[in-house]
C-alpha cells in the first residue's frame, strides 16, 4: 500500500480540524450550561507565557492551510487573526476546511521531494517537502490543537479522548 502526501497532509488536517470544531462546540455549550462568559475560555491559557485558546486555534489553522499550499507550490491564504468568539473560530476552521478541499492528490504528487521555503527562528530556510511536513508542520499543528483541547479541559469542559479524536 502506498501512502500519498495528500493522505498524510490534507486528509489528516481535515479530520483533526473537524474534531477541533467539535471540541469548540462542546466548550461553547459548556459555557452556556455553566453560565460562564465564553471569553473566559477564549482568553484562557495553560501558562502565562503561552497563547490563549483563540490564538491556539488560529495557529493550528495556519499550519493546516499552509502546509498543503507550500507543498503544492501555491500561495498560502492569509487570515486576519482577529477571531474573538466561538462562532468566528468555527468560521475560520470552516474556511480552512474549504481551502483544503481545493487540493487533489495530484496537486501534492511528488511534493515529498519539492523544496519548501519557511521562516524559522527569524530566518528563511529550505527543507524537502516530506521533512517539512513530518518534522515541522505536523508537530506544530498537533501541538496547537492539543493545547487548545488542554486549555478547555483544564477549565472544566468535560471533554474526553474520543472528542479529541473526532469520534463524538
Amino acid at each position: 500500500m502506498t501512502i500519498s502526501m495528500y493522505d498524510i497532509s490534507v486528509g489528516v488536517f481535515s479530520a483533526r480540524l473537524k474534531a477541533l470544531a467539535s471540541v469548540l462546540t462542546a466548550a461553547e455549550q459548556n459555557a452556556g450550561e455553566r453560565k460562564i462568559d465564553p471569553q473566559v475560555f477564549l482568553t484562557a491559557r495553560l501558562a502565562p507565557d503561552m497563547f490563549a485558546l483563540a490564538r491556539q486555534v488560529q495557529i493550528a489553522t495556519d499550519h493546516a492551510k499552509g502546509a498543503p499550499s507550500r507543498l503544492a507550490g501555491r500561495e498560502v491564504p492569509k487570515y486576519e487573526d482577529n477571531e474573538a468568539s466561538f462562532a468566528e473560530l468555527q468560521a475560520r476552521i470552516a474556511k480552512t476546511l474549504d481551502h483544503l478541499a481545493t487540493f487533489s492528490a495530484a496537486d501534492l504528487e511528488g511534493s515529498e521531494d519539492r523544496t519548501v521555503e519557511v521562516r524559522l527562528g527569524g530566518r528563511e530556510t529550505t527543507l524537502p517537502g516530506l521533512q517539512y511536513l513530518l518534522h515541522l508542520a505536523m508537530p506544530n499543528f498537533y501541538f496547537h490543537v492539543t493545547t487548545a483541547y488542554d486549555i478547555l479541559r483544564h477549565n472544566g469542559v468535560p471533554l474526553g479522548k474520543q472528542t479529541f479524536l473526532g469520534n463524538r
